[in-house]
């Protein structure tokens, strides 16, 4: 677990693709749990720790998650993250290169879930059940077959940048649910929650932390000089 903020009210971890923001069905030990062991450790509480789930990111995804520390941020957080409001999250993809230029765009589409498939569908019109969805993104760097393209979330849809990428024949690299030619060795998809700004819930300054680098070859080629 690597740990880039934290103070009395909020702690910021930058998540490992592969690992879970809370338990689920698989009882695999989430990162809430780790996190809460880490504070107890690192403070000697006594008891129970108390940490609260603000946001949460796709188990092969890695990045920026934020956790509160006590009730009174994470009331405010939800609040902040629900309104997105005094917040702004950014994040990082490695996807396939297109078929014609598109160095910045801005999409809108209407998703559908399908909860049996734990998978989005995209419209380019509202449908039935469907829940508009609208994003930015722009290309930071050009590789032989992928490029590296930054996302500013508009709107928060299940599956939003996975699903509206492949939706533009820019499926991200490894995830094979939304068209990737081919999965990633270690299971990820090569997307990142990399830059998080906020107001602070409690003391009002802005917070900004960006993740490391994910420590892989074509991550460096194409994002190491950012």
């Amino acid at each position: 677990m690597e740990v880039v903020y934290e103070d009395n009210h909020i702690i910021i971890v930058n998540k490992q693709s592969g690992e879970i923001v809370q338990g689920d069905k698989t009882g695999d030990r989430p990162l809430s749990e780790i996190v809460k062991d880490y504070i107890k450790e690192k403070y000697h509480k006594p008891g129970e720790v108390f940490l609260g789930v603000v946001h949460r990111l796709d188990r092969p995804v890695g990045g920026l998650v934020v956790f509160a520390r006590t009730s009174k941020a994470l009331t405010r957080l939800n609040k902040m993250f629900a309104e997105k409001d005094n917040i702004k999250k950014t994040y990082w993809a490695i996807v396939e290169k297109p078929k014609m230029k598109d160095e910045r765009c801005e999409l809108t589409h209407w998703l559908v879930r399908n909860e049996q498939q734990n998978k989005s569908y995209a419209y380019d019109h509202e449908v039935p059940r469907s829940k508009k969805a609208q994003l930015r993104y722009r290309v930071l760097t050009q590789g032989d077959n992928y490029d590296l393209v930054e996302v500013e979330l508009l709107t928060g849809r299940h599956h939003q940048i996975r699903c509206q990428l492949s939706a533009i024949g820019r499926p991200i690299k490894g995830d094979l649910k939304y068209g990737a030619k081919r999965s990633n060795p270690d299971g990820s998809i090569s997307l990142q929650s990399h830059r998080i700004e906020f107001v602070h819930p409690v003391s009002k300054e802005t917070i900004l932390i960006e993740a490391p680098i994910p420590n892989d070859p074509l991550w460096k080629a194409l994002a190491g000089d950012k």
